[in-house]
């Protein structure tokens, strides 16, 4: 049995950096990708390539699909709230907003998915968690700054990928009710197909992809990194959290994506690592060990 959304294992934690380093790395391969494909368009593409990298290791692991319609609505319903909206809003407030900005705002995930567990009676109030969160989003403010140009259309950006966040709680409510036992690869797998039907509809309506010209191998380039690494490899992990340490943890992902993003370009691309960044990252590190409740335990003992 999973724990019930208090406290993470070492090997979780472990995962939650894997996983802020692979979701990280969206914001960026959305920023290349766009420049060429529309925002609807490259979210089909996201879902569909990540769908069909994992269809082969589904098969290897002998994991059959869902057979009748009743089967496939936990897989549409989290498709929909975790992928199809969120995806779109974020990639959309992409356009109008810098993907710092998007990740600050994406940050407020933890938040979201807190009330929406309150509200809908899946977990208590706990003092601590909200606290935890609050000083973890303050953390990413300084980390990230406020020096971010202003823009046509930016309080829509903003909106949209609040609205991200927002969805993405109600997809941890979904997934702990409907996905209680189910293996992480067949989930991974299985909402990636559903996502897939319903964005080659909304991308087909809207934005008629067949007639965009071909983009160029950057942009492929990106779009394959977004399907392989921040969607396939990602939902594996993202799922395999869910499955052992609750809904409501996994999302605390969203706090970390920013320090790893900076931690990658001091370590991959040589940027400096200023005493803000150094300071925000010391806050978010605080916040999680609050979230997590054993630092805490241990005080209280030891008083």
């Amino acid at each position: 049995m999973p724990p019930n959304d208090k406290r993470i294992d070492a090997r979780d934690w472990s995962l939650l950096v894997v996983l802020s380093i692979l979701w990280g790395g969206s914001f960026f391969f959305n920023g290349a990708a766009l420049r060429e494909l529309p925002p609807l368009t490259l979210v089909f593409l996201r879902v569909a390539l990540g769908a069909a990298l994992l269809l082969p290791l589904l098969r290897m692991q002998g994991i059959g699909f869902p057979k009748s319609w009743a089967d496939w609505t936990p897989f549409v319903a989290i498709g929909l709230l975790n992928n199809v909206i969120p995806f779109s809003f974020i990639v959309i407030g992409q356009t109008f907003i810098p993907s710092g900005l998007a990740s600050i705002l994406n940050a407020t995930t933890p938040m979201f998915t807190i009330v929406v567990m309150i509200a809908a009676g899946e977990e208590a109030l706990q003092m601590r968690r909200l606290a935890g969160v609050a000083l973890g989003l303050a953390g990413v403010m300084l980390l990230r700054g406020w020096g971010f140009e202003t823009r046509p259309g930016q309080g829509l950006g903003i909106l949209l990928c609040l609205g991200g966040a927002l969805s993405y709680g109600f997809a941890a409510l979904a997934a702990r009710r409907l996905l209680k036992d189910a293996a992480p690869l067949g989930t991974a797998t299985f909402q990636l197909m559903a996502s897939t039907v319903m964005m080659a509809v909304v991308a087909g309506v809207v934005e008629q992809p067949w007639r965009l010209a071909t983009p160029g191998v950057a942009t492929w380039l990106a779009v394959l990194g977004l399907a392989a690494l921040s969607t396939a490899l990602a939902y594996i992990v993202f799922f395999q959290i869910i499955r052992r340490s609750g809904a409501s943890n996994v999302m605390l992902v969203t706090l970390l994506i920013p320090v790893t993003a900076i931690l990658l370009g001091w370590l991959v691309l040589g940027e400096p690592i200023s005493t803000r960044e150094i300071a925000g990252a010391i806050v978010v590190g605080s916040a999680l060990l609050v979230i997590d409740g054993r630092i805490l335990h241990l005080l209280q003992r030891g008083v």
